[in-house]
């Protein structure tokens, strides 16, 4: 898990929680992690284009994530 503020934290259907962006140093991140509560564990996955930091996350119908700045 990356420590970072200013980011999103969305809810998914599946349980876990998909954290976006965010700072970290006075850098802007364009990372991505899943945390799987059931298991406590933090898991990498896609990145966004641009780096985002303050930004929205929206859950779609589809379980698909909006994320907007």
């Amino acid at each position: 898990m990356t420590a970072r503020g200013n980011v999103t934290a969305t809810r998914l259907a599946t349980g876990q929680v998909l954290v976006t962006g965010g700072s970290a140093s006075g850098t802007v991140l364009a990372s991505a992690e899943l945390y799987t509560p059931a298991t406590a564990t933090w898991a990498a996955t896609g990145a966004m284009a641009p780096a985002r930091s303050g930004h929205t996350a929206t859950l779609l119908r589809s379980g698909c994530v909006l994320v907007a700045q």
